[in-house]
């Protein structure tokens, strides 16, 4: 049976909705993938906050953001000044993160945790969860309402937003996933300041 693994975007959601969120999905560990665990608009949301609040509840924490985030540290993991989540995907220090978050979803209930709330807005879905989806992990989204939307669902909606849900015989699924995918990676991907 494959690993089971949800993901949230702690978004502007106060302290008490965000943990209702959590309990909602039985969520036991949240793994912390942003790159800087900071939240300068939302301060509970900021690591030591965070942690704190996380630990009232019962919740365990893990940060992940150095091998999971989406802000990469090296210049070549960049393509025209916007993170190549293609090139950070293949990164060995990446596929190790990826092997600790199943590892743990084996032993507990977990989410991934990232500060966009639409999942298609985010690495957390764009990056990370596509990644764990193509290992065989079952990958389900936590959505502001509540509601749970699997990878597979998101897939399709990224489809249609891309324009790219049509059958076409020249351009198999996964080829107009793909480029679905690189697309709406580049739209909000992190960016090079200049």
């Amino acid at each position: 049976m494959s690993a089971e693994i949800l993901t949230i975007g702690h978004s502007n959601h106060t302290a008490e909705r965000f943990l209702e969120l959590l309990a909602g999905a039985g969520i036991s560990l949240l793994v912390d993938v942003r790159s800087i665990p900071h939240s300068r608009w939302v301060p509970h949301f900021s690591r030591p906050r965070l942690e704190a609040l996380l630990g009232e509840a019962g919740i365990a924490y893990e940060f992940q953001g150095d091998a999971l985030g989406g802000r990469p540290a090296r210049p070549e993991l960049f393509r025209d000044g916007v993170a190549d989540y293609e090139r950070m995907a293949a990164e060995p220090e990446f596929r190790a993160g990826l092997a600790r978050v199943r590892a743990a979803a084996a032993e507990r209930r977990l989410a991934l945790m990232c500060a966009e709330r639409d999942p298609l807005d985010c690495h957390r879905a764009l990056l990370v969860g596509r990644a764990l989806a193509e290992t065989g992990a079952t990958v389900t989204h936590i959505l502001a309402d509540g509601a749970q939307e699997p990878q597979a669902a998101l897939e399709e909606r990224l489809l249609r937003l891309a324009g790219h849900d049509t059958p076409d015989l020249l351009a198999p699924r996964e080829a107009r996933l793909d480029a679905a995918y690189r697309a709406r990676a580049r739209r909000g991907a992190f960016r090079v300041m200049s």
